[in-house]
């Protein structure tokens, strides 16, 4: 397979809606301006453009708006939750997120790979733990998980939010295995 010709972001025969609503041209122009390509995910949910809106109403919130999580840790959660799942979309696109906003390619590589022998502080380390745990055995958290959290500085309003990026991705992740979504090629070379 050539990876720099894929036609379509996954596997299904599901075009993007034509013509694209104004809205949405103008949000897929921001996106090739701020990130230099319109993410496959996009692309790749613009068959129907309510679904799309959601996702990114939901992505944006979750990723974006404030929180007492930074982009970095919300994307290391994203790169966390993908690895466990193996979910080749988010791996890539996000693991190019850690590195950049990292500034360190190292940590981006060991976060995709296995985030437990990258050099995390005790918070970071405490908030992945979590968020491994929610993914693997979502059944078997307790009130130790969320005091381990507390301890490690961080507020109930942040315990929210790790939950939901955990479960976001969870969902995303799943989505992307089932229609075998393809990372834009861009991804890889970035932040190296």
């Amino acid at each position: 397979m050539d990876w720099t010709e894929l036609k379509q972001p996954t596997a299904m025969d599901l075009p993007m809606a034509d013509p694209l609503p104004e809205k949405t041209q103008k949000y897929f122009g921001i996106c090739q301006e701020k990130l230099g390509l319109v993410p496959n995910v996009l692309q790749a949910y613009a068959f129907d453009v309510d679904k799309l809106n959601a996702f990114t109403a939901i992505y944006n919130d979750l990723m974006l708006s404030e929180s007492g999580l930074t982009k970095l840790e919300r994307e290391m959660i994203a790169v966390v939750v993908s690895s466990i799942n193996r979910c080749w979309y988010c791996q890539v696109a996000h693991g190019a997120a850690v590195r950049e906003l990292s500034g360190d390619p190292m940590l981006g590589e060991a976060m995709v790979m296995n985030y437990r022998a990258a050099p995390l502080d005790p918070r970071q380390r405490a908030m992945l733990d979590f968020a491994a745990k929610l993914t693997e055995t979502p059944d078997r958290i307790l009130e130790e998980d969320r005091a381990t959290l507390r301890g490690a500085g961080f507020s109930e309003r942040d315990i929210w939010d790790i939950a939901s990026v955990t479960g976001f991705f969870n969902m995303t992740n799943r989505v992307a295995a089932a229609t075998e979504m393809q990372p834009n090629a861009e991804y890889h070379g970035q932040a190296r």
